[in-house]
């Protein structure tokens, strides 16, 4: 049994929080919403995600992050990217040296682009173990039962062995490895492919056209990975290809709706004020296009994404675009 403490209640926290305390741990859920904590507390249900799940009696939910802290020997960071820097600076002086410190977000910081390994280590410093948890996961399904396969990265492998041996459990299988770059970018830039798919879908395209956007999408997630550092094997792998399939095709998918809505024609301020839970996607792709900017690399999808989202371009406009580039080999 271990101590953990989850900075976080949305879908994801809250699933990850339900899978540790039916492993057997006692968690402490942190949410900066007190009705949400009071519910869990009291009635044993989070108002506001995942409504339908009970929530085990190993989790206590809190406001107040040393409370949250006081003991947890695993600190998952579950919230989104642009509230993560914030987050962290304020749990920092807050931690116990011999905590490993875990993200499950999957986003780029829009300011700086950087990953949130990148944050950690500016914020929190690196004496502590890092971990970033991903894969192709809807937590609906997670908390459901469904067999689900995911990766622990990080560059201590003792680390990732513990997150690994704590938090697989029944359907919820673990795997590891080194490469903490392509788990954080197949996770994040993934999002941003989403959007251009559900945008083909909803413009009326069939499968020939998702399977196309995902092909090449997962061409620009293996450019600038592998420019950042990544590992090819991580990009073909669950993080990577495995992420990018669930999240363009998948109905739970909050980045593919918001494609699919623009593709119908709504604006990105009608489709938001709707949104329960952030959609990484529309953050990450202006933090993507910084980095590919900044490198030089050919992104094509990114940029014709961005254009939709922040210029106001229409999706079919953006479709034809994509079409009409110059013919080139598949393989460069």
């Amino acid at each position: 049994m271990k101590e953990i403490a989850i900075i976080g209640a949305g879908s994801w926290g809250t699933a990850l929080a339900v899978v540790a305390a039916r492993a057997g741990h006692v968690v402490a859920l942190w949410s900066r919403n007190e009705e949400v904590v009071d519910s869990i507390n009291r009635y044993r249900v989070n108002p506001q995600y995942l409504k339908s799940t009970p929530i085990p009696e190993g989790i206590a939910a809190t406001v107040n992050f040393e409370t949250a802290l006081s003991r947890a020997s695993l600190v998952l960071i579950a919230v989104p990217s642009h509230a993560a820097r914030g987050t962290l600076t304020a749990i920092a002086p807050l931690l116990d040296r011999n905590s490993i410190i875990v993200s499950v977000t999957k986003g780029i910081e829009i300011e700086t682009a950087k990953r949130i390994s990148e944050i950690v280590k500016e914020v929190v410093g690196g004496s502590y173990p890092f971990v970033t948890l991903s894969g192709p996961s809807f937590a609906k399904e997670v908390v459901a039962g469904h067999p689900t396969a995911i990766v622990a990265a990080s560059k201590d492998s003792a680390a990732a062995r513990v997150v690994q041996n704590d938090l697989s459990f029944e359907n919820l299988r673990i795997y590891t490895n080194a490469d903490v770059v392509g788990t954080e970018l197949g996770g994040s830039v993934k999002n941003v492919m989403a959007i251009a798919a559900g945008m083909t879908a909803g413009l009326g395209f069939g499968a020939n056209s998702v399977a196309a956007l995902i092909t090449r999408g997962l061409a620009e997630i293996t450019r600038l990975a592998r420019r950042e550092g990544a590992q090819m094997e991580t990009l073909m792998g669950l993080a990577g290809l495995g992420d990018l399939v669930l999240t363009c095709t998948g109905s739970l998918s909050r980045n593919r709706f918001v494609g699919e809505e623009l593709g119908k024609g709504r604006t990105l301020a009608e489709i938001t004020a709707e949104l329960n839970e952030v959609a990484e996607g529309i953050n990450t792709a202006r933090a993507v296009k910084k980095m590919s900017d900044r490198t030089g690399l050919e992104m094509p999808i990114t940029n014709e994404v961005n254009a939709v989202l922040y210029d106001g371009k229409p999706a079919r406009d953006a479709v034809a675009e994509l079409m009409s580039r110059p013919l080139r080999e598949e393989i460069s």
